[in-house]
């Protein structure tokens, strides 16, 4: 693989960079650079700029209202979004639910909601997760009784990422308690506003409210709500895992990561001597460096088939697994770099028109360091992916 851009990729690149220093708000810009948080309003802005530019649904093919870019290009875009300190696209209905539904749904599906998903009408959040079936999702216990022409669904999902905000959740529900666990899962689109569903809070290690609890209580939903076949959604589950794996990876905010710490460990310390020069801080450094390197040409490699109409395989777990150590890493040498500075500080004393405590780039060093603890149990916890690796590549 050549890994040098081209002279049509170089003009791509200049072209998304000029987009950003004209479209990407000051205001959200600094909030990102910052750490602090968004809110719905934020996120609703820079969607809305992205698709009026038609670049907010890179993955999707053009007759979906999507930019249909290939790999090199997507990759390009995610870069410079990192680089530029834009907020991260919220993945929810482009990244996992519209490859679904663009695969799995039905027609009537597919021109009533990725319309909307677009337009940003539906903001969507994902229920999966349960008490006692996170890693082990097939463990599921939300039950779906079908009713006439509708479902009756009871149960509770947990850490549902920004589902404060969402009007419409993704589900996996039990429709068959007797079938072997994978083989009873149907996959159930379901209005937020539907009577019975309660949402409540978890507030995470850095004062923010990101994650929440769902609960359904004789909720109905209609039965052409239903995605693909019943009892059959664990087929789509795990096609929509692979995106959700891929994308965690996370390898622009990883680079514009890694740059934040160079810069940081270029800077002159109260000793006089910057920190790239302790040898033990820069071999770290230089290896964080060599393996992301090497997981950007893996990922290019694992989108490009993607891009050809390959649903990504077990390379995803390989993908997600890397990624999400290689990020912990450049957060830890990030904490490490800025010293007492990345000390968790009162979210009131950084938020608003209070000026940060200590250098500007210290600010969000300590919510980024717990908040990314995340990244190696979601989207199916590392353990369990290697469990994957094993069992295809090496038929453990």
């Amino acid at each position: 693989m050549d890994l040098n851009y081209t002279d049509e990729e170089k003009a791509f690149r200049d072209e998304v960079r000029a987009f950003l220093d004209e479209k990407l708000p000051q205001e959200v810009r600094d909030k990102v650079r910052r750490g602090i948080s968004l809110g719905k309003a934020g996120h609703d802005e820079w969607h809305r700029i992205l698709n009026e530019k038609g670049w907010l649904a890179p993955n999707w093919p053009k007759e979906f209202g999507g930019a249909e870019w290939n790999a090199v290009q997507r990759h390009i875009f995610e870069e410079e979004l990192a680089a530029a300190h834009a907020p991260r696209i919220v993945p929810f209905g482009l990244s996992m639910l519209g490859p679904v539904l663009q695969k799995f749904g039905s027609k009537e599906q597919q021109e009533y909601f990725l319309p909307r998903i677009l337009s940003g009408e539906h903001w969507w959040c994902q229920g999966y997760s349960e008490p006692g079936a996170g890693s082990d999702l097939a463990s599921l216990k939300t039950r779906a009784v079908r009713e006439g022409d509708h479902y009756i669904v009871n149960g509770q999902k947990t850490w549902t990422t920004l589902g404060q905000y969402a009007n419409w959740i993704f589900c996996l529900v039990r429709t068959d308690p007797d079938a072997k666990q994978q083989e009873g899962i149907s996959f159930l689109l379901i209005d937020m506003d539907t009577p019975g569903i309660e949402v409540r809070p978890i507030i995470l290690l850095d004062g923010e409210h990101e994650v929440n609890e769902v609960f359904f209580d004789d909720v109905k939903v209609p039965v052409e709500n239903l995605v693909g076949e019943e009892n059959k959604g664990w087929t789509y589950a795990k096609y929509l895992l692979t995106h959700e794996r891929t994308n965690i990876a996370g390898v622009g905010f990883s680079q514009a990561g890694l740059d934040t710490v160079k810069r940081i460990a270029r800077a002159e310390s109260a000793n006089g001597k910057p920190l790239i020069e302790n040898p033990h801080f820069a071999a770290r450094l230089a290896q964080v460096e060599i393996d992301l390197m090497a997981m950007a040409t893996t990922n290019l490699r694992i989108v490009s088939g993607a891009a050809a109409g390959q649903a990504p395989g077990v390379e995803s777990s390989m993908l997600k697994v890397k990624g999400t150590i290689i990020r912990q890493e450049i957060n830890d040498l990030a904490r490490r770099a800025v010293g007492p500075y990345a000390m968790p500080f009162a979210s009131e004393a950084v938020e608003g028109d209070n000026d940060p405590i200590g250098p500007d780039y210290a600010g969000p060093v300590a919510a980024q360091y717990f908040n990314n603890r995340k990244l190696s149990i979601f989207g199916g916890s590392n353990e369990i992916q290697r469990g994957i690796i094993a069992k295809v590549k090496m038929g453990g």
